[in-house]
């Protein structure tokens, strides 16, 4: 089982041709609000990916957090754990212009309350094979969180969005570390992806990097550094590839697939989020992942 401590948020998504600069006004193309957030973009994929999972995380007392317990829900996501607290749900605000490409503003709601992990949801942590964490609730809880499931035995994955200082006690019980090529940039200082890698997994023993359009790098243990290539693929919104990415490597890892095959799979899915709009809406099913990377293996 996977589980998933993280975000959830309404994305409240405008679609552009051109991002306006700033101060700058322009006409949009179309609007949505897509139920989304790191955490839940994550359960959504990993479970559309063939695991089962379980939601650990707040929304708000409002309609847009009823919307995204039952988003979760009809995915087959376990919410029976999922907080509701007085107050306004997340929300991200977000805006895609005509090559695909996004920029975002979260304002945490609901997932700025909670600040530690329950009995119950540690609970739910030390039950599962994975859990996945990224830094859209406060830092001291993603912590906590991690700190649980490594006393446990539970496989931590990290994604180190929105980017910022990782305290050493999280880095020291992560497993696995997932990083844009940004992320690992800022985090190591290294501009250069192999040598951010290489400074990454001297904490932690498996690293992903992820370059967009130009795949993945991956190393783990004293093994070499390997490039995934990425589909060749039209983007009409990359809003959710990284969560696709993540959720789906997570999948893979609980069904033990070895470190190369478990990144190609999770190639595959990003690949195909990014040819749909929105961001939970664009998450591809176990079926559509074998069936893309179906000739594709040696």
């Amino acid at each position: 089982m996977i589980s998933v401590f993280g975000s959830a948020n309404m994305d409240l998504v405008a679609y552009v041709d051109v991002a306006p600069a700033l101060g700058e006004t322009v006409t949009g193309r179309a609007f949505a609000t897509v139920p989304g957030g790191k955490g839940a973009n994550q359960a959504i994929a990993a479970a559309r990916a063939g695991a089962r999972v379980a939601f650990l995380g707040a929304v708000g007392d409002d309609d847009f957090g009823a919307e995204m317990r039952r988003t979760l829900a009809a995915a087959g996501v376990d919410v029976s754990e999922l907080r509701t607290v007085p107050g306004p749900s997340g929300i991200a605000q977000i805006v895609v212009d005509g090559d695909g490409g996004n920029s975002i503003i979260v304002v945490p709601g609901a997932n700025g309350t909670v600040t530690s992990p329950s009995p119950a949801e540690i609970e739910v942590i030390s039950r599962s094979d994975v859990l996945l964490l990224q830094l859209e609730l406060p830092i001291e809880a993603v912590t906590a969180a991690a700190r649980a499931a490594r006393a446990a035995g539970t496989t931590v994955v990290l994604t180190p969005a929105p980017v910022q200082p990782l305290p050493a006690e999280l880095l020291e019980a992560v497993d696995v570390l997932v990083a844009n090529e940004h992320e690992a940039a800022a985090i190591t200082g290294q501009a250069d992806h192999e040598r951010a890698l290489e400074e990454l997994r001297g904490t932690v023993g498996w690293v992903i990097v992820t370059l967009g359009s130009r795949g993945a790098l991956t190393a783990s243990g004293d093994g070499p550094v390997v490039h995934v290539e990425a589909p060749r693929v039209p983007a009409v919104d990359t809003t959710a590839a990284g969560d696709t990415f993540v959720g789906a490597l997570a999948a893979a890892r609980v069904e033990r697939q070895p470190p190369d095959r478990a990144v190609r799979f999770a190639t595959a899915a990003a690949g195909l989020s990014v040819q749909r709009a929105g961001a939970s809406t664009s998450m591809p099913t176990r079926a559509e992942i074998d069936h893309a990377l179906s000739g594709t293996d040696a």
